[in-house]
């Protein structure tokens, strides 16, 4: 059964850096395609991060360029290595898996069939 846990969120100041971690109990390589999604109160879930499932990852605008996420297939775990955090950035961050999604809908929510417990990101300024 495929299930996903998030660890790795903390708090930290404006232009610090933290390293998410996303473990799943089988490879996802040509399997899976792997997300990090985003959600602060009263707002609905972005996607801020997609890998296909080849290991291709694109970003949403709001962190290109200072969000990275990769795929360790030797030790089944999807990171997002987040650089130059704002107080914006601040939200509970999920991994999510689907067995496929293209373009625009990698970061839509309902694509997703398996998601992790969520853990806590919070940027102070």
């Amino acid at each position: 059964q495929m299930q996903l846990v998030a660890s790795g969120g903390g708090s930290v100041r404006a232009g610090g850096s933290l390293r998410l971690s996303c473990g799943t109990p089988v490879s996802t390589y040509g399997r899976y395609y792997m997300a990090w999604f985003r959600q602060v109160p009263g707002k609905e879930r972005e996607g801020v991060a997609s890998i296909s499932s080849t290991g291709s990852p694109i970003y949403a605008d709001s962190v290109k360029g200072r969000f990275t996420a990769r795929q360790d297939y030797a030790v089944n775990t999807l990171y997002l290595q987040m650089n130059s955090l704002k107080p914006e950035d601040t939200a509970m961050y999920y991994c999510a898996a689907s067995p496929y999604c293209s373009g625009a809908t990698c970061f839509r929510e309902r694509v997703y069939t398996v998601w992790g417990q969520g853990t806590q990101v919070t940027v102070s300024s």
